[in-house]
């Protein structure tokens, strides 16, 4: 049984109007392009839509399979990669460096360190940002004199939904 919305449970944990989360993102996106005044493409945008498209990791090579099919586009590999860089850089995707994928960041509107909760079954993944668990892994590096620089922590399990279906 899925809990009501609060600030504390993940909205890819409940069953929603995907489509909201796609259009709220791309209007934010517009939004902090536009007071950090960098160019949003019709490109960069196309690639961040298809990777909010759903709660899973998307990769390059599967984004210039959706552009190639359903908008025709000849999208070169590096074209892509530019656009998800751009979208890296600026707050708007997280890499999951173990999936080799990106997926949309829930709170773009500041700066924080990904931890991503990632079904081993449906491949659904979740943003966390706990900023103690951030402060954790700086306070351990700094004990044994090591500089963080970014970081980004996966955990690998089973979502709710995944455990109620065994």
């Amino acid at each position: 049984m899925f809990k009501p919305h609060t600030a504390n449970t993940p909205l890819a944990c409940l069953p929603h109007d995907h489509s909201h989360c796609v259009s709220s993102a791309l209007a934010e996106a517009d939004a902090l392009c536009a007071k950090q005044g960098v160019r949003l493409t019709a490109l960069r945008k196309r690639v961040l839509e298809l990777v909010w498209a759903s709660h899973k990791p998307l990769g390059a090579y599967d984004i210039l399979g959706v552009l190639s099919e359903t908008d025709g586009r000849r999208a070169a590999p590096p074209t892509v990669y530019r656009a998800l860089d751009f979208l890296q850089e600026n707050g708007l995707v997280h890499r999951i460096a173990s999936l080799n994928a990106f997926i949309g960041c829930v709170r773009p509107e500041h700066a924080h360190q990904g931890q991503f909760l990632i079904c081993r079954n449906c491949h659904t993944a979740i943003e966390l940002e706990l900023p103690s668990i951030s402060q954790a892994i700086v306070a351990g590096a700094k004990a044994v004199g090591f500089a963080v620089e970014s970081q980004t922590v996966e955990i690998v399990g089973l979502c709710a939904s995944c455990r109620e279906a065994a």
